[in-house]
């Protein structure tokens, strides 16, 4: 009986797997096809002030949140019902500064990338000055955008 049992189980994992596989490349081709982060794209798990400021964010938002729902809750409704508002309350809150902390962050993230770059090219324009002063205006001009 336990070999009957042990190949059903062994089904049962194979069958999970395989769903999970094709799940798995279904939702990296719509990333991929959305605009989504790639394995050279951005991302914010990578960035670490990142990941800790957006944690600190949604566990100070869920307290906030149920400190705030049970204390406006509690002079009106019994504890049971305080308390089941006072979580919901927190969910909610929870889920609403996590969503503003990544937007936030994501901008901020792109701006020290775009800071970075800017810096590099700083750099790299100053250092064909010193060496050709005449072929770095040239580059100078043709690489400025329109509208500075």
């Amino acid at each position: 009986m336990d070999v009957a049992a042990k190949e059903k189980s062994k089904d049962k994992t194979k069958g999970k797997a395989g769903k999970q596989g094709s799940a798995g490349k279904g939702a990296d081709a719509r990333a991929a096809g959305s605009g989504g982060e790639s394995a050279g794209g951005l991302s914010l798990a990578a960035h670490p002030r990142a990941v800790r400021a957006v944690a600190q964010a949604k566990a100070w938002g869920g307290l906030g949140g149920f400190v705030l729902g049970g204390y406006l809750s509690l002079p009106t409704h019994s504890a049971v019902e305080a308390g089941l508002r006072a979580l919901t309350a927190g969910v909610v809150c929870y889920v609403v500064v996590w969503a503003a902390a990544v937007f936030v962050w994501r901008r901020l993230v792109v701006a020290e990338l775009r800071h970075a770059q800017h810096e590099l090219l700083r750099s790299e324009l100053a250092k064909l000055q010193s060496a050709d002063p005449t072929a770095a205006a040239a580059v100078e001009r043709r690489g400025a955008p329109a509208g500075r």
